[in-house]
């Protein structure tokens, strides 16, 4: 992987996306702004429903936006991003090797090339002992670190990640969450992370971008204080860090109680 490629600066403008189904037009996001610095590692948390997943799916060119604009640069570099989902996705049929392999194939990287990109990134995961194994034969944490290897493999501008752990029992996540930081310290990729968790948001984002219910607005952006890495444990016994997700929480229930509010009228 190269080294030297940064990751991307994103800007957002007035992005809104709408849905037609049985009952008429949803809105989904409505007038989204935000920028995002390069090498920054954005988390985003909102009620279920609230289209943060569809942000991400934006981005990342799988869904298109019905208003507004995005744009990514990545400092003259050609820009690749890449997605990482709640479940690996990974092909049951390929060992871990060849998933992790799987879009550089498809790029027609030549294969000397892509078996050296290929073994720097399990080397990054720590999966090169495993790299014949196929995915029924790993734990789920580490069909996750298969999936973030196959991520990273393509030297990507920029990192979409929706929930990767929230499907893993406590301690995977947490010595997952370890690892992600380190990769993206070691990198300086842009990630940005959707997930529920106000925990997690606090302990991987520089930011906190917190989102209305439907349709999704940014509502609050937090500034995380606390210098990475962190050590969870640590910070969680921090006064400081239990205000903050006070704060996070009261205002994400303000928005969940709305919502529910406006479905009882």
């Amino acid at each position: 992987m190269n080294a030297g490629r940064r990751g991307a600066a994103v800007k957002i403008a007035g992005l809104r996306k709408e849905y037609v189904n049985g009952q008429g037009r949803v809105l989904a996001l409505d007038t989204i702004d935000l920028t995002i610095a390069a090498g920054e590692f954005l988390c985003i948390v909102g009620p279920s429903g609230c289209g943060k997943s569809t942000l991400l799916r934006i981005l990342a060119g799988l869904d298109h936006q019905s208003a507004g604009s995005f744009t990514v640069e990545a400092g003259g570099w050609s820009v690749e991003n890449a997605m990482v989902f709640q479940e690996s996705g990974l092909f049951p049929w390929m060992s871990v090797e060849t998933n992790v392999g799987f879009g550089l194939m498809t790029r027609g990287v030549p294969g000397p090339e892509a078996g050296q990109r290929v073994e720097a990134a399990l080397k990054l995961v720590g999966l090169t002992k495993f790299r014949r194994h196929y995915p029924h034969q790993l734990s789920g944490g580490m069909r996750q670190r298969s999936a973030i290897a196959r991520a990273f493999v393509t030297d990507p501008a920029m990192l979409l990640m929706d929930e990767p752990f929230a499907a893993l029992d406590a301690q995977n996540r947490v010595i997952l969450q370890a690892e992600l930081v380190r990769i993206w310290i070691e990198t300086r990729k842009t990630v940005i992370y959707v997930t529920h968790s106000i925990e997690e948001a606090l302990l991987l984002g520089d930011r906190c971008v917190i989102m209305t219910a439907q349709p999704g607005r940014i509502k609050q952006i937090i500034d995380v204080p606390f210098p990475h890495p962190r050590d969870l444990i640590k910070l969680s016994a921090a006064p400081e860090f239990g205000a903050l997700k006070l704060d996070i929480w009261h205002v994400l229930e303000e928005e969940v109680t709305r919502a529910r509010a406006e479905l009882e009228l």
